[in-house]
């Protein structure tokens, strides 16, 4: 019996012994994700998202109410300047034109007396035989009958007007882009005027209202090339130029924002008016520079990895990832843009760009991670700008830690202990519980 306690006890012993040097073995032999540094061109942009519009936009309505008789024009319609639209029912129109001029020959035929009795007491005022008081009252009645024609002309104009209006023609050439009235359907001009159809000027020439908050707003200029996208042509980008950066500001969810229009293009008839744009707008660009993916700027060791480094290299690592100026060059890189939706640093760090610094990992020939500091530059969002006496063009920099795979597949993020089970670190044990301490496998 003692003697197979001691044989297990030596068979523990080698056991353990085993998994600390499988463990030391494997930490010494860690794998990376690695990149390598290009050279090439960076842009900074600015994202924003907007609604197609065109450049001119009319909107025809009616000044007189009444019953659309006749519709002219459909959606896509091609129209030119003064082009019959469509027409409103005219009767009642007619009787108002008809009505004032009844109107007109009544007061006519009133001036008509007013002006033969004027003219009958006139002689006798002159010798006379009525007195100033009596004429004064011939001679007012004329001038009332006057202004009675001249009232009852203006009556008339305006009921022939009226009557012009029930014909509903275009006021420039264009295409129809929306309707809005049917034949049969009454139409109201009292209060406002409706809108019957809506006519745009040229579709060769559109332009975007992009909404750019009060952060970006800043970096926009007019005369700013500027590329977009649409959802139809997903594979395609267009370009685009600031044409204006209008003033009135708007509070969407307590941000303020601005109305950018972004002028394009449309010679082949790809964009729609109401089509939704994901505009860039560039805000800044740099040639020929040394570029890593961001997240060699974002990489940071493990502990145990960097055991091979020495005291030196672990004090200086510690002290750099402890140093905030390297925490604000990481932010002014662009290295935390996929926690956001979009990459806002990329311009606004341009005035800090030879101040910020960072830091890259690589290895050397015997294996062993070397930290590299660096100067951060310009940022895209997906790639940043870096310089330095240690960099050069296609060397391999880390981005990540590569997980190592089970016989399933999956990855495993505890460490092995011997005969089976996890180590306190380990999150899911072999029988998919959540794993908080270690489990024998016996």
């Amino acid at each position: 019996m003692k003697r197979t306690l001691i044989i297990i006890a030596v068979v523990l012993a080698l056991g353990t012994a085993a998994f600390f040097f499988l463990r030391s073995r494997s930490g010494s032999e860690q794998k990376y994700q690695t990149a390598t540094v290009t050279q090439g061109d960076l842009k900074a942009t600015v994202t924003s998202t907007g609604t197609i519009t065109a450049v001119g936009t009319v909107q025809v309505g009616t000044q007189v109410s009444g019953t659309v008789e006749e519709v002219y024009v459909d959606f896509n319609s091609h129209v030119q300047r003064g082009q019959l639209l469509a027409r409103l029912d005219t009767r009642v129109l007619q009787a108002a034109v008809d009505d004032a001029n009844a109107n007109l020959a009544r007061v006519k035929a009133q001036y008509e007396a007013a002006l033969d009795q004027y003219n009958r007491n006139k002689p006798l005022y002159d010798k006379k035989y009525i007195s100033g008081i009596e004429f004064t009252q011939y001679r007012s009645g004329l001038e009332a009958a006057k202004a009675s024609v001249t009232s009852a002309q203006v009556a008339l104009e305006r009921a022939k007007t009226n009557y012009g209006y029930a014909e509903i023609r275009s006021p420039t050439d264009g295409t129809v882009i929306a309707r809005a009235v049917e034949p049969g359907q009454t139409v109201a001009a009292s209060l406002s005027t409706p809108t019957l159809f809506t006519i745009a000027n040229d579709l060769s020439q559109m332009q975007i209202e992009a909404s750019v908050d009060e952060s970006d707003i800043g970096q926009i200029e007019e005369g700013q090339h500027a590329t977009f996208t649409i959802q139809s042509q997903p594979d395609r980008t267009f370009e685009g130029t600031v044409k204006q950066i209008r003033l009135q500001s708007t509070v969407v969810q307590n941000v303020v924002n601005y109305t950018v229009i972004v002028t394009a293009t449309n010679n082949e008839n790809l964009l729609l008016p109401g089509m939704t744009a994901t505009v860039n707008f560039e805000v800044k660009s740099v040639k020929n520079v040394l570029t890593v993916p961001n997240a060699a700027l974002r990489f940071q060791p493990p502990a145990d990895a960097l055991e091979g480094m020495g005291a030196t290299g672990r004090d200086t690592a510690a002290r750099r990832a402890r140093t905030p100026r390297d925490s604000s060059a990481r932010r002014s890189s662009g290295a935390d843009s996929t926690s956001q939706p979009r990459d806002t640093t990329a311009g606004g760090s341009q005035t800090s760009r030879a101040q910020s610094r960072g830091r890259i990992w690589t290895t050397d020939e015997t294996g062993k991670l070397r930290m590299i500091s660096v100067r951060v530059g310009l940022s895209d969002g997906q790639r940043t700008e870096i310089s330095g006496p240690d960099v050069r063009e296609g060397m391999t920099v880390i981005t990540g830690i590569a997980q190592p795979q089970t016989t399933t597949g999956a990855s495993r993020t505890g460490t092995g202990l011997p005969f089976g089970g996890t180590s306190s670190g380990g999150r899911q044990g072999a029988g998919g519980r959540q794993g908080g301490g270690g489990r024998g496998g016996f």
